[in-house]
């Protein structure tokens, strides 16, 4: 209950302070909204770039990981093949 009176009184004296100093507010947001902005975008391109990174990374694994792959299959075909041959021989 002691938060609930807290919360009210400070939105009572926000709203006073807001209509008691407009012109000091409106001064605050000119200064603050174009920093905001000058912020917001250089996160926005950064982030951006991170994204382009990170796809370009995620295109050339997965061509390591169809060349691995590839690999792995001639590999099996070759353990194959050499299993054959060595029961051949005995077999005979």
């Amino acid at each position: 209950m002691a938060v609930f009176a807290g919360g009210l009184a400070a939105v009572v004296l926000g709203i006073i302070g807001i209509i008691a100093w407009w012109s000091d507010f409106v001064l605050i947001l000119k200064g603050a909204i174009p920093a905001m902005l000058i912020l917001g975008g250089g996160l926005a391109a950064y982030l951006g770039f991170e994204e382009i990174k990170d796809k370009r990374n995620e295109d050339s694994l997965e061509d390591n990981n169809t060349a691995l792959k590839q690999e792995v299959e001639s590999l099996k075909e070759e353990i194959k093949e050499l299993k054959q041959e060595k029961k051949s021989p005995e077999g005979e």
